[in-house]
């Protein structure tokens, strides 16, 4: 499971929301720029999570969708959890 959760897409998006959250901290005024910075950290936390799920999918031998990154590397990541429980 720390493979999932120390993966850069989750470690980007935690690390981009720290960033928005100190200039909430600053007392700087709330524009539509800060607005669409949280919308984008949004955006990028669940495709994080949605990669992270896809994975998981995979490994365990579930079809994933055309559009995920790890669509047709369903084999190879079965084949790898299935050589780890060994």
């Amino acid at each position: 499971m720390r493979q999932y959760l120390f993966g850069t897409g989750i470690l980007s998006a935690v690390t981009g929301g720290m960033t928005l959250l100190r200039s909430i901290r600053n007392d700087e005024p709330f524009t539509w720029r800060t607005a669409l910075a949280w919308a984008s950290w949004g955006i990028s936390l669940a495709l994080a999570i949605g990669a992270i799920v896809d994975t998981r999918r995979a490994a365990r031998g579930h079809t994933v969708p055309q559009d995920s990154p790890v669509h047709g590397k369903e084999e190879k990541l079965m084949k790898k959890r299935l050589a780890r429980s060994h």
